[in-house]
């Protein structure tokens, strides 16, 4: 029996590689660090039945024509709003994420961006670094108290509920919102209160973000919402960038109408917005929410195990639509 034929889109792990060596025919760009270009995408899925690619690859209308005779697209997220799922449908194609595997370490990110920016750490590091410190002093790069201060979870599923375990264990109150509520239950059994949108961003001293990007969120975190969180607040985004209105949040850290924010994705990475780098009382990560070995090869193995059971007549663990 033919080896199914794959193309990857970039480089993953060694031991994610040396697996698609093995189980199939594998089809790799010019430049495997850099990532496949559009043309090589384009000229690729003429030849495969999988493909295996990453939120930076838009896989839309024209990627579904050329590849008449694809079977899958394995998204290396969690998140796939790089694909046109509905159009995938159409044409017949599976799409597949890597849900779950993730949760604990981007939860780390989450908590790190968190602390890092509430108390000032880069810019201590920055302070140091440069020859510039002079010695403690007291009113030295003061920053915000964690433990016992409130945060507020916009978006409640897995990852915000691993980040408000991380958050439990600082004494912090946790408020949240969620398009679904939660059952009386199981908000008991979390120590959680439900509050909306509009009622919680006011109350929390920190705010992390953790809803999908879709047409109703986009922008969810908007200028008006900004501007009635406290001054002293600081946003935690490690969802979606575009879930925040970038330009907005440089508005509102210029204005002082909140205090900082941590970011970990952007609205159109990897570009940022121009303002954001001169913004002391930002920490800005190149989006490492997965960025452990230990994840990143969980994450290749189950995107390499959902494509090629698809491309073998299977049912693949993760499946996004239901053909």
């Amino acid at each position: 029996m033919s080896l199914p034929k794959v193309f990857l889109t970039r480089r993953l792990p060694n031991a994610v590689m040396k697996r698609l060596d093995v189980e199939s025919e594998l089809l790799l760009p010019a430049d495997l660090d850099a990532g496949a270009t559009r043309e090589e995408l384009l000229d690729a899925v003429t030849k495969v039945d999988g493909l295996i690619c990453l939120l930076s690859d838009r896989i839309d209308e024209e990627v579904f024509r050329a590849g008449s005779g694809l079977k899958v697209v394995s998204n290396y997220a969690v998140g796939y709003n790089n694909i046109d799922v509905a159009l995938a449908s159409k044409h017949g194609v599976v799409v597949t994420n890597t849900p779950d595997v993730l949760t604990a370490c981007t939860a780390d990110m989450a908590m790190s961006l968190l602390l890092a920016t509430a108390r000032r750490v880069v810019e201590g590091d920055e302070l140091v670094r440069q020859g510039d410190w002079q010695g403690w002093g007291p009113m030295q790069l003061l920053g915000t108290e964690v433990t016992g201060a409130t945060i507020g979870f916009v978006g409640f599923g897995r990852i915000a509920q691993a980040t408000m375990r991380r958050a439990a264990a600082f004494d912090m109150r946790c408020l949240y919102w969620n398009r679904t509520r939660l059952s009386e239950s199981d908000e008991r059994s979390l120590n959680v209160t439900y509050v909306p949108l509009d009622q919680l961003l006011p109350q929390c001293d920190f705010v992390s973000v953790h809803v999908a990007l879709c047409d109703e969120t986009k922008h969810l975190i908007n200028r008006e919402r900004l501007q009635s969180m406290k001054p002293s607040a600081i946003l935690i985004n490690t969802a979606r960038g575009a879930v925040v209105d970038e330009a907005a949040l440089v508005e509102a850290l210029q204005a002082g109408w909140i205090g900082g924010a941590g970011l970990d994705v952007y609205e159109q990475e990897p570009a940022i917005h121009p303002g954001l780098p001169a913004l002391k009382q930002t920490v800005l990560a190149p989006h490492l929410g997965s960025a452990t070995m230990q994840t990143r090869t969980k994450m290749g193995e189950l995107a390499v195990e959902n494509c090629l059971a698809v491309c073998r007549g299977q049912q693949p663990p993760n499946p996004v639509n239901a053909l």
